[in-house]
């Protein structure tokens, strides 16, 4: 079997590697819980390609994650539930419903009514989904309150957001950035008080409080957070290995360095303009 750029070809090597005779036997008694850690860490190898600007790694890492589309196609296929094929089929449909505006008739001409577009469209899908679920007799799936739409799941910092956004629809939110920064504050002070008393459990409660409120003025701000941090991420990457280097140039070790000596370093790596990206 050789490459190929038909999506087929791809499609065909996973059936391979799932057949229970002559496939992969590590493939083989791979679930949907087993493969799901696997597409969330492509998702972010994808990420991080297209952050380091690398045109390359990005061909490789979108396949990677197709593959895991592919992954858990297959897997359905062989439990009677949908195939490739129906996948492609409800994304596609879902485009063209969603954009009327390109495919058929709107008056949404703007990056902003486009949205509002979307979200009107997206409950009458939901209110659609909930009829057909009540006339095969299937159980609605309930969602705890007005919250309940936003998924466990999601990594901690998008989930915050989504929680901020899906409250502020109903007017639970500031008003302007300024509160927020009082209530950054105010947590901190809390976070102290937790600090002296020495108590763990109020430690950790009191750091969630002000992780939430730091990404509230990240979102009023138009900032995310989750971008933010991997920008400073990056940065501290960037100036410890500054600290690194340094030290081995004049016969140091970062084990024998004080740290009066690293901070020293880490001040002048500061001072370095950034690399582009």
């Amino acid at each position: 079997m050789e490459a190929s750029k038909d999506i087929g070809r791809l499609i065909e090597i996973m059936a391979a590697l799932r057949d229970p005779k002559t496939g992969c036997p590590w493939d083989i008694v791979q679930t949907f819980e087993t493969i799901k850690p696997y597409t969330i860490e492509e998702a972010y190898e994808v990420a991080d390609a297209i952050e380091r600007n690398d045109p390359d790694d990005l061909c490789e890492e979108l396949g990677d994650l197709l593959l895991q589309v592919v992954f858990h196609a297959r897997m359905a296929e062989e439990a009677d539930l949908f195939s490739f094929g129906d996948v492609v089929e409800a994304i596609t449909g879902k485009m063209i419903r969603r954009h009327p505006h390109v495919f058929a008739v709107s008056d949404a001409a703007t990056p902003e009514a486009v949205k509002v577009q979307w979200d009107a469209i997206k409950a009458e899908e939901k209110a659609e989904r909930s009829e057909k679920r009540r006339r095969r007799g299937v159980a609605e799936v309930h969602h705890d309150g007005h919250l309940g739409t936003v998924q466990r799941s999601f990594p901690a910092l998008t989930e915050a957001i989504k929680l901020q956004e899906r409250a502020a629809k109903v007017g639970f939110d500031w008003s302007e950035a300024a509160p927020i920064l009082d209530k950054i504050e105010e947590e901190i002070g809390e976070l102290r008080e937790a600090l002296v008393e020495g108590r763990p459990d109020k430690i950790t409660d009191e750091l969630g409080d002000l992780i939430f409120a730091l990404v509230n003025i990240g979102r009023h701000v138009g900032t995310d957070p989750e971008q933010a941090l991997r920008g400073t991420n990056a940065k501290f990457r960037q100036r410890f290995k500054y600290i690194e280097k340094n030290l081995e140039a004049s016969g140091e070790t970062l084990e024998g360095a004080t740290l009066e000596r690293m901070e020293e370093l880490w001040q002048a790596a500061k001072g370095r303009p950034q690399p582009e990206k």
